[in-house]
């Protein structure tokens, strides 16, 4: 297993993990049950861990596919900054979501503070993980590229293209 199959298994946790975890809270909500609450903050910082192992396996993808023929350089780039700002959110977010657990243990009510922290922080990590996903995906499947976006498709995809 190379460094980029490591990060292909890696990132998606994060990603994945962030869905599941919202999706766990709004049934701690409608449940009102502060057990599957803590379930989803759980998920949360799972979730950060797995954006740190994800971060820390990129380079040595990157090193590994920028030496493929016909990738773009610009696709990496655009991956690789999406990617820091979802790594950021995605810690604040753990963070956010750990302290929140240690206030909902200690049933203080400032964990109901803490829930709607966690709640903006999960739609904004969210928002986040679609434009790293997406940027990444885009590295090499050339299905999911924009057509319109044609000066960063490798020359090989641009003529395909011409020939419709």
């Amino acid at each position: 297993m190379n460094d980029a199959h490591l990060h292909l298994i890696v990132n998606h946790f994060p990603i994945v993990g962030i869905n599941i975890g919202l999706l766990v809270l709004i049934v701690g909500f409608l449940l009102k049950n502060p057990q599957v609450k803590a379930t989803s903050l759980g998920i949360f910082i799972f979730s950060a861990l797995a954006a740190i192992a994800a971060n820390y396996t990129g380079e040595g993808a990157e090193e590994i596919v920028e030496k493929i023929p016909g990738i773009s350089e610009s696709f990496i780039h655009d991956h690789e900054e999406y990617a820091e700002q979802f790594f950021t959110l995605s810690l604040i977010l753990g963070g956010a979501a750990l302290i929140t657990l240690f206030l909902q243990i200690k049933k203080w009510g400032l964990a109901a503070y803490g829930y709607i922290l966690v709640i903006i922080l999960t739609i904004s990590s969210l928002v986040s993980a679609y434009y790293v996903g997406v940027s990444g995906g885009e590295i090499r499947h050339t299905e999911i590229r924009e057509t319109s976006n044609l000066e960063n498709q490798p020359d090989f995809i641009k003529s395909e293209e011409n020939d419709d």
